[in-house]
């Protein structure tokens, strides 16, 4: 994390709290380290739902990152709007969101767009809208590799499915898409097994497919967790997102992905509630709440709080019976899971030599852009 206080902002007092701060030598410097681990930068398709940014996404742009991936319609509008060349909306779109993604894809014509699909109703549906509006929608089979959240079993289902967007008119089938979201364990091993287990039934279909003929399949597998096992497998595309801000949760978990957290969260003492306990503008709408109240935030710079209590605008600690703890006091914070906290704020603010410098819009923060 570099030195103890490579965090401290020298005018801070001009910066209201709550407040979501980034460090861009911070984020270049995990961009760049991202394009070390894999042998082809062509292989990376990063996730832009941690930071939601123009800006960052332009970084990537800048550094030869070509390949993206998004969840949301914003999101995938983002990425137009920055060039990106090649973006996978990683979402089966449904009734509305269909119509929008393909406005997306009119508007953008500059970008290659590509969604997912896990049955066959949706692919019709996909291709009836393609034919509709006189264009081609490039499609990925979504692949349930064990977080039972969307996506086909890889067999003989799957090998119908592919088989069927083939022969669809509007529809041009790329590949596979397998996340593997459910695999989070702290032991390398543990987790490099959990993964080879995922990945077994993916390449079994791959052969499959193969040989029947058709087209060799794109791959693209993986999220941060096992970024760098995934990335060791020749081919395949590789998705990791969170490593671009990074955050206590996985700085913990995976020492072997040596990123710097880039993102804080900065916070005040505001009152003195009683004694031995302090409250700080630190709420659920201000922090991700998800994960239990000791695995919310670390305050870098008084890691001895123990948290008490968590309400919609508060966060209330013990600070211990003769605490010097005062009204005003700066925290900085550093998240457990960075990317919901993200999209709680409509802007980061950037941090360059210590001092606030300017910011960056959370730019698909909203659920919608402009289409």
């Amino acid at each position: 994390m570099g030195t103890p206080e490579w965090y401290t902002i020298n005018n801070v007092d001009e910066l209201d709290t709550p407040a979501l701060v980034v460090y861009p030598d911070r984020v270049k410097y995990n961009i760049g380290l991202v394009k070390t681990m894999i042998d082809d930068v062509f292989r990376l398709r990063p996730h832009v739902k941690t930071h939601k940014s123009l800006d960052v996404s332009l970084l990537m742009i800048q550094a030869g990152i070509q390949k993206f991936k998004c969840a949301t319609i914003a999101e995938a509008e983002m990425l137009g709007m920055a060039a990106a060349p090649d973006v996978l909306l990683a979402y089966q779109p449904a009734g509305p969101k269909l119509k929008r993604f393909v406005q997306v894809i009119k508007t953008y014509p500059q970008t290659t767009y590509s969604c997912l699909v896990d049955n066959e109703d949706t692919a019709n549906a996909i291709s009836a809208e393609a034919v509709k509006s006189n264009i081609k929608i490039t499609v990925y089979i979504d692949l349930n590799v064990g977080m039972n959240r969307t996506g086909i079993a890889p067999g003989a289902d799957a090998l119908d499915l592919y088989t069927t967007c083939l022969s669809l008119p509007g529809l041009v089938l790329m590949g596979l898409h397998a996340y593997d979201g459910h695999i989070h364990d702290s032991d390398y091993a543990v987790r490099q097994k959990r993964s080879d287990e995922s990945m077994g039934p993916v390449f079994k279909l791959i052969d499959d497919i193969a040989a029947k003929g058709y087209p060799q399949s794109v791959l693209i597998a993986g999220g941060s967790p096992t970024f760098s096992i995934v990335s060791k497998i020749n081919g395949i595309e590789c998705s990791p997102g969170t490593f671009v801000y990074w955050d206590k949760g996985y700085e913990t978990a995976y020492p072997e992905q040596p990123f710097q957290t880039a993102a804080l969260i900065v916070a005040r003492v505001i009152s003195l509630p009683e004694e031995g306990r302090i409250c700080i503008d630190l709420g659920h709408k201000s922090v991700s709440a998800e994960n239990e109240l000791a695995k919310r935030v670390y305050f870098l710079n008084a890691p001895e709080l123990k948290f008490i209590g968590h309400s919609e605008e508060h966060l209330v600690a013990g600070a211990g019976k003769d605490h010097q703890y005062k009204v005003g006091d700066i925290l900085y914070g550093l998240p457990y899971h960075v990317c919901p906290s993200v999209a709680l704020y409509e802007r980061a603010i950037t941090i360059e030599n210590k001092m606030v410098t300017s910011e960056w819009k959370t730019t698909a923060r909203d659920r919608k852009i402009t289409i």
